[in-house]
């Protein structure tokens, strides 16, 4: 099933798919790539939280970009710092000079203060991100070792899906073994 960390062992790249046990509702079924994770913590984006928020509203440049990864949405990347936006951005050569930090494939990370029409190349779409999650020194290890993550491989396609509502169980269901079967667990089981 899942493994334990073990001391040096950081999850940086990783999607972390939240345990049907984890009541937390900024979390509940959520699907979280790992941005960062050292000594010191860790942070992501959740992936699949997308808001009623059209981007035009708030970064009216990247409406377009954000239509190719639709749906053209703010999402609710975490609940810490709910002010800042955080970009994926994908279509982008990794021998490219430009803003941004690969992440899996073509996709990266943005400089969102620069309109796309001047960056350095030309992106494929964009996605959003209001806030992200994030947890201080030993904060996620100690949740994983509670059970309330299961820590699997990212695929390209998790992080601009065109069904984040059906990605935890998209997730869930490609692990097989115990995890796929996970993936059938009803939101609310009093109500199976």
């Amino acid at each position: 099933m899942v493994e334990p960390l073990g001391a040096g062992d950081y999850l940086s790249g990783r999607l972390l798919v939240a345990s049907p046990r984890l009541a937390d509702p900024s979390f509940t079924r959520t699907v979280v790539y790992v941005l960062d994770h050292g000594a010191v913590g860790a942070l992501g984006l959740v992936l699949n939280r997308p808001t009623g928020v059209a981007v035009e509203e708030i970064l009216a440049p990247w409406h377009e970009l954000a239509a190719k990864s639709p749906p053209p949405v703010i999402f609710s990347g975490g609940p810490v710092g709910p002010g800042a936006v955080v970009g994926l951005v994908s279509g982008v050569s990794v021998d490219k000079p430009v803003g941004w930090h690969q992440m899996i494939g073509d996709v990266g990370t943005a400089d969102l203060s620069v309109s796309p029409s001047e960056q350095p190349c030309a992106f494929g779409g964009a996605r959003l991100f209001s806030g992200y999650a994030g947890w201080s020194a030993d904060q996620l290890e100690e949740e994983m070792r509670q059970g309330a993550w299961f820590c699997v491989e990212a695929a390209q396609t998790d992080l601009l899906t065109e069904n984040p509502d059906g990605l935890w169980h998209d997730v869930l269901r490609r692990q097989g073994g115990e995890l796929g079967i996970l993936a059938a667990y009803p939101p609310h089981p009093s109500a199976n």
